[in-house]
């Protein structure tokens, strides 16, 4: 894709929550490019201006692949974890759900400290604050059950992947825990 096929289609995947401008996104392309991971290529059919198109090398794949499993490792930034999880359908039921738990263990460590902390400052903290701390409890909440919904239905997933005839016998028993929330 060149450039302006490529903004646009990582606006309507990432939507509101993630803007690219031009200003980022074509020296980011001339990084990739110096560093292997995507190439300028010239299609044949081009009429009018020449247009820089580029194409994701082998290179690119792997490092694609690599940035979207750091999701899990990098559980505490909350707008990175939300941009690699607009690209989820690219990795394998079994990793999706590994980093899905990760993030879950993360937002209940959060969880739990504003319930300490609710818990220790309620008497000497003013309504606005105490209103803010359980605003973030309950939105806290909220992505921990979210997160119980997505990962049960990866885990169904890869069940029914598992039981079909075709399946390799290596993925038949996922061996994978459900997790209740409490």
């Amino acid at each position: 894709m060149h450039g302006y096929q490529l903004k646009k289609r990582l606006a309507d995947t990432l939507g509101s929550f993630w803007q690219v401008s031009y200003g980022s996104l074509y020296p980011a392309l001339k990084r990739l490019q110096r560093e292997g991971v995507v190439e300028m290529i010239f299609p044949k059919d081009q009429v009018g201006r020449r247009k820089n198109v580029y194409r994701i090398t082998a290179k690119g794949e792997a490092l694609f692949a690599e940035l979207l499993e750091q999701a899990g490792r990098d559980s505490t930034e909350d707008s990175g974890f939300q941009v690699r999880l607009a690209f989820f359908k690219y990795l394998k039921p079994e990793t999706r759900i590994r980093l899905l738990e990760r993030r879950r263990a993360f937002l209940e460590g959060r969880w739990s400290n504003l319930k300490q902390s609710l818990v220790s400052y309620k008497e000497r903290i003013d309504n606005y604050t105490l209103s803010l701390m359980n605003h973030e409890l309950a939105a806290t909440e909220t992505d921990i059950r979210w997160l119980d919904d997505l990962i049960k239905a990866e885990q169904r997933q890869v069940r029914h992947v598992s039981a079909s005839p075709s399946a390799p016998r290596s993925r038949r028993s996922s061996g994978l825990p459900t997790k209740e929330r409490a």
